[in-house]
């Protein structure tokens, strides 16, 4: 009988290539979709060490169209997926006003239509087979509005918001919808965000991609709605939802000034 499969995006590195490690431990074989093929060839060549099958697909997955040349990859190679893992995506720090907009656009791309795609094409499938489930990777962004990220803090709500729906449409099907909603990490999302110098980064302690991605790991293998990682992060999720409005925003806008 063949292993499960996992199907992980942004997987060149990261929350991405840690979550496929997790999954290849626990005894799934891994597809790994990122744009760098070199990066996806190092996360390939580690995961066979740990005696797991990995399959490599570069594609980019920013494009419109980048959902559509995934899943002809996977079909290509004959491939069935069992566990989607939406973990690709990437921020930028600037006000909307002073923002490249086609970044923007290609982040919603990404961060939205992507993931969307993706879980349309392959849950319908999983449902009929009675087994499997979607982790998505949102962030403790889903749970405020973030001035001067405002695209990438409403595209992780997007995330929270159409997982917890999931989970409430998928139970008894033996499928399941966890998101994973991790504050800061130590990986190369802060500089492609330009957020290097931002007093978040300066007060927030980072986590591991390692650690994050076994507590997310955890977290999808019981079955959990959600899970955010570290205490810390639990305390700025629950600010974002309980505290006012004005106050929490006023707080995200100073943190996300350089």
């Amino acid at each position: 009988m063949s292993a499960p499969l996992a199907l992980v995006t942004g997987a060149s590195g990261g929350i991405g290539a840690a979550l496929a490690m997790q999954f290849a431990r626990h005894g799934y074989d891994v597809a790994l979709a990122a744009r760098s093929a070199d990066g996806l060839s190092d996360v390939a060549a580690k995961l066979a060490g740990k005696g797991a099958k990995a399959h490599v697909l570069p594609v980019d997955l920013a494009v419109p169209e980048g959902a559509k040349n995934l899943l002809q990859g996977l079909k290509d190679l004959d491939l069935e997926v069992d566990v989607l893992v939406n973990n690709a995506g990437f921020g930028d720090m600037d006000p909307v006003a002073q923002a490249d907009c086609s970044k923007l656009l290609s982040m919603v791309d990404l961060n939205i239509r992507t993931l969307t795609e993706l879980s349309c094409a392959l849950l319908p499938h999983m449902v009929e087979r009675r087994r499997g489930g979607i982790l998505n990777v949102a962030s403790t962004a889903a749970y405020m509005p973030g001035p001067n990220m405002a695209v990438y803090y409403a595209s992780k709500a997007y995330v929270l918001s159409f997982t917890e729906a999931l989970y409430a449409e998928l139970k008894g099907t033996g499928v399941s919808a966890t998101a994973l909603c991790p504050g800061p990490v130590k990986s190369g999302f802060q500089d492609a965000a330009a957020m290097k110098g931002s007093l978040l980064l300066k007060l927030s302690p980072m986590m591991t991609p390692k650690k994050v991605a076994r507590i997310g790991y955890r977290a999808f293998a019981k079955g959990r709605r959600e899970i955010v990682p570290g205490l810390a992060n639990k305390m700025m999720a629950a600010s974002g939802r309980f505290s006012p409005k004005n106050m929490t925003m006023a707080l995200v806008k100073r943190l996300q000034t350089q």
